[in-house]
């Protein structure tokens, strides 16, 4: 697949499923913007990529999910640099870290994993509406099945739950994926917007969890989870709203395919009042 004329995002493209999308990509011949909040860690993972061999660009770009101006002024710099945008993927994550908030007071991570991402996807909407073919691909979890949004714990009001309230930024993310798809027909868009999960990869997001636990999983190489991201991104059949994960044993592993979507992410009305939240909070530039 030729990719020579296109353009792509991958945040927290520094490590992990993130760094193995967008060396696919750059194997292709995209230009892919390594978007993360740490240079050394990026300009290190460009000059691996480029040490593999592509016939793509890569350009770092400093973005911090964290901080609500820094999605901005990110997402302005695009804006100002390019005239089309094929590809957001909105990979990066943090997974069960010890208490703490963003910059703008978000329990950290559905700060980062959802808000952060869903301002950036509404900054950068007009240019993905303008780019014939343009997709939006969020990264969700397993982890979302059985989770809650609960409104009351955005900002860490309540006693810290480090797996809960992962569950709940996974939880956001899918249906901010899925609302977003809705919203995008209605308004009769041609961007394409979807969701994908790795399974289980031996990734650096892992830092926090239990040595015993990761010892008992049998893991996939981050080249093999970022597949189902890839899938959704670049493969012809793939539609809005769909879900892609691995194929195997309660999606843990395996080859790319449609994933189960939990019921707690097909809750109409929670959707869209978490879609008119976000949307109040952030600011973001969705006409819908």
């Amino acid at each position: 697949m030729d990719l020579s004329d296109k353009v792509a995002i991958v945040t927290g493209s520094n490590t992990g499923i993130g760094f193995e999308t967008a060396l696919d990509l750059y194997k292709k011949g995209a230009k892919v913007y390594i978007a993360c909040r740490n240079q050394e860690k990026a300009l290190n993972a460009i000059q691996r990529m480029e040490a593999d061999g592509g016939t793509g660009e890569l350009l770092y770009s400093h973005l911090d999910l964290a901080n609500l101006s820094s999605v901005k002024a990110f997402a302005d710099k695009v804006i100002q640099t390019e005239s089309s945008l094929d590809l957001l993927i909105n990979n990066a994550g943090i997974m069960i870290p010890p208490p703490a908030k963003t910059e703008d007071g978000f329990e950290i991570q559905f700060g980062v994993n959802f808000v952060g991402h869903y301002a950036l996807t509404g900054h950068l909407f007009n240019l993905l509406d303008s780019t014939k073919g343009a997709r939006v691909v969020t990264l969700s979890s397993i982890a979302h099945r059985g989770a809650t949004i609960d409104f009351d714990n955005f900002r860490l009001e309540k006693e810290y739950n480090n797996w809960r309230e992962y569950g709940q930024s996974k939880l956001a993310d899918i249906i901010f994926a899925l609302e977003f798809d809705k919203r995008l027909k209605q308004s009769g868009s041609q961007i394409k917007s979807l969701a994908a999960h790795p399974g289980f990869g031996k990734t650096d997001l892992q830092v926090h969890m239990d040595k015993d636990m990761l010892a008992s999983l049998e893991l996939m190489t981050a080249r093999e989870g970022a597949q189902p991201t890839l899938a959704a991104c670049l493969r012809e059949d793939a539609k809005g709203g769909q879900y892609w994960g691995p194929d195997g044993e309660n999606e843990q592993k395996g080859k790319p395919a449609l994933a189960k979507i939990d019921a707690a992410a097909l809750n109409e009305t929670l959707n869209a009042k978490l879609w008119d939240w976000a949307k109040e909070t952030t600011n973001a530039d969705f006409p819908f």
